[in-house]
């Protein structure tokens, strides 16, 4: 079982989310769950099968 931590950390440091400049409970949830699949989908795109090694994936 991981920690949530990393993904604060990570969306704060390395993508820049230090503030939402919106007002609003329904506006930051939304701008949140944008900012959460952006993360999801790095990481996806990071992990996938054959990510670099310059060959197309079969199977």
């Amino acid at each position: 079982m991981g920690t949530i931590e990393p993904v604060f950390a990570h969306l704060r440091h390395a993508k820049g989310l230090t503030r939402i400049h919106y007002r609003g409970r329904k506006k930051v949830a939304v701008i949140w769950k944008l900012w959460c699949i952006m993360h999801n989908i790095g990481k996806i795109v990071l992990y996938r099968p054959g990510y670099g090694t310059g060959g197309a994936v079969t199977g």
